[in-house]
């Protein structure tokens, strides 16, 4: 069982190698260098730590009349 299914696209931004620049635009590897976050090398080791959760969709307005009886 994986967090995110079978067919994982290897990124650095979310590889166990990379990490994070300081104003999040970059990825510093630790076998590559500065690289893209959508870069992809053979040593991509995948980590559902690094992995970033997509955004909520925002719920419409809600009336106060809706939830009376």
């Amino acid at each position: 069982m994986t967090l995110f299914g079978e067919n994982i696209s290897p990124a650095c931004s979310y590889c166990e190698q990379g990490k994070d620049t300081a104003d999040g635009s970059m990825i510093l590897c630790s076998r590559v260098g500065i690289v893209s976050p959508y870069y992809r090398c053979r040593k991509f080791v995948y980590s559902p730590i690094r992995r970033k959760p997509r955004a909520l969709p925002k719920l419409p307005d809600v009336e106060s009349s809706n939830f009376k009886l």
